[in-house]
């Protein structure tokens, strides 16, 4: 086979990923020095294709990065006037009073946005200032220098044929150099788990731990609109099923934003998270909400749980890891943008000062000891214990429990020390023999959707004649490993029926991949009971392209 030859481009810093966190860093690098060359890849189609969140930003990201941000036309507007929690049963609804919780539980002074529209505008302000962005681009490799560290990424790769063979219209993209390369992929991006197996980087961590999010953008009935509210809830549908919760946020246009989290540490491999969530919307003061309204939108997106425990080293030998791709979500207040931000930027402050002094491809670790005691380790040391304890014991004494030592938190103290996950969510995958199907409700195609019909709203769109981005290690495993023992849960845990298991009539069942429909979230990479699936990104533009989740 003749050596793939491409073109190099040097730059000082190489951002993956145009998310929140990639793009404060830019901004921050070139607000520090204008002179620095600052380049920022994207693999969808434009910046915000691939960006889905609650989303009610806490602005104190924002306000530290570019505290003129209210007069600068950025679309964050609608600020949280109603901030409602409520446990569900399945004919009604219980009320949490707000005054028991935390101070840090307040959303006033939040914002519902959508982030896929923020970070369109913070590309702008990048852009602006000198930062290149190139949407379309994957960084589908890692370029290693001479000395074992991270040296770049290679993007921009297109035209192989389905079975990896170089096609006739291949062209092997380019490698982007820099003195160092920050990963902000998102959750589970395929090169900082690359680049985390390579270097241990989650030695003396817990693992990280996950929640798949749904999310459907929905046009209601103008007198059932009450914009700037926002409601969580708890319970049903799941019960004892799993762990997790929904939301539902009133924004501009008559719009509402409903979402649904699972806990992917459920153990019952039949439970199937995207039927939980069309359950969910026939709960009597959901469906009231959303009856004679329409879906506009649907997505799906895996969400690190984790919190302080499962941080890992977040920097490495030419790089760091930045935002989800490090896993900086609050969990109990749902929230993580603001740590991207403030990630972004402080990796970006040290980068800064690295190159400043003649430095380049060693580690940032004016970075790590700034979020290990900066204001993202003052935001996640207050609610370590609230995933861990919900775990273990269970949403009501996790309620009152993690309440408690949220309160203690606060004043610096805790009863509960830091506890810590024990298994993977792939691991806590029960066998299938030790638990009831469960039996689901067909969706009624007004407030209940099937997936495929779902995924259309994604606007998903992959290239057929590319190989299929979703790899298995060994293709056996599926047939005959994951189906007898755990009923293959690739039918159900995916959100977008990229995974079936075909039985036909006097052959051997068979498991296909249907690629096309994949929405990005990762859920297969992080659930698959056997760690056989492995995510890897396709080629450049493919994927969804949410309009503004």
């Amino acid at each position: 086979m003749t050596e793939i030859v491409r073109e190099q481009m040097e730059y000082d810093v190489v951002i993956v990923g145009a998310g929140p966190s990639g793009l404060s860093a830019a901004i921050r690098l070139k607000q520090l020095d204008a002179d620095l060359s600052v380049v920022v890849l994207e693999k969808g189609s434009e910046v915000g294709a691939h960006i889905l969140s609650g989303a009610v930003l806490d602005p104190s990201g924002l306000d530290a990065l570019l505290p003129d941000w209210r007069s600068m036309d950025a679309p964050i507007r609608t600020e949280v006037k109603h901030d409602n929690f409520y446990l569900l049963g399945p004919a009604g609804q219980v009320r949490i009073p707000n005054w028991p919780m935390p101070p840090l539980m307040n959303n006033h002074g939040n914002y519902i946005v959508s982030m896929a529209n923020v970070c369109r505008w913070m590309a702008t302000v990048a852009e602006g200032l000198g930062v290149e962005i190139f949407p379309g681009m994957a960084a589908s490799a890692l370029v290693w220098g001479e000395n074992g560290e991270v040296r770049g990424v290679v993007a921009g790769e297109f035209g192989k044929n389905p079975d990896g063979s170089i096609g006739d219209s291949y062209e092997p993209g380019m490698e982007l150099l820099g003195k160092y390369v920050f990963l902000s992929e998102g959750v589970r991006g395929s090169l900082a788990k690359e680049v985390m197996a390579k270097f241990d980087l989650s030695k003396g961590h817990c693992p990280q731990k996950f929640g798949i999010g749904m999310k459907e953008i929905w046009e209601i009935d103008p007198a059932k609109h009450r914009l700037g509210t926002v409601t969580h809830t708890m319970g049903w549908p799941l019960g004892k099923n799993a762990g997790g919760g929904s939301f539902i946020y009133h924004l501009e246009n008559n719009q509402v934003y409903v979402g649904f989290v699972v806990h992917l540490n459920y153990a019952n491999p039949h439970l199937y998270p995207y039927m939980e969530f069309q359950r969910f919307k026939h709960h009597p003061m959901v469906e009231e909400l959303l009856r004679g309204g329409k879906r506009v939108a649907y997505g799906a997106r895996a969400i690190s749980e984790g919190g302080w425990q499962s941080i890992p080293k977040v920097v490495f030998p030419g790089g760091a890891l930045l935002g989800c791709s490090a896993g900086l979500v609050n969990v109990p207040r749902i929230k993580g943008n603001h740590n991207a931000m403030l990630s972004g930027k402080a990796a970006a402050e040290a980068a800064h000062d690295a190159i400043k002094a003649g430095r380049q491809g060693d580690e940032l670790t004016a970075y790590e000891a700034d979020l290990r005691s900066g204001p993202i380790a003052k935001d996640l040391k207050k609610v370590r214990n609230v995933k861990p304890m919900w775990s273990r014991w269970g949403m009501v004494p996790s309620l009152a429990l993690g309440g408690l030592d949220m309160w203690t938190n606060t004043i610096g103290l805790s009863l509960f020390g830091t506890l810590g996950h024990k298994k993977t969510d792939a691991e806590s995958t029960g066998l299938a023999k030790d638990y009831a199907k469960i039996d689901y409700p067909r969706p009624d195609g007004k407030i209940s959707f099937d997936r495929l019909t779902n995924v259309a709203f994604s606007f998903t769109n992959h290239e057929e004649s590319q190989p299929a981005h979703l790899r298995l290690k060994d293709p056996a495993i599926p047939i005959a490993v994951n189906l007898p023992k755990y009923d293959e849960p690739a039918q159900r845990y995916c959100p977008a029926g990229v995974y079936e298991v075909v039985a036909e009539e006097g052959k051997d069942p068979r498991f296909v991949i249907n690629f096309q429909n994949c929405v990005h979230c990762k859920t297969c990479d992080i659930k698959d009971p056997s760690q056989n699936i492995v995510w890897t990104t396709p080629q450049g533009g493919d994927g969804p392209n949410y309009p503004n989740m």
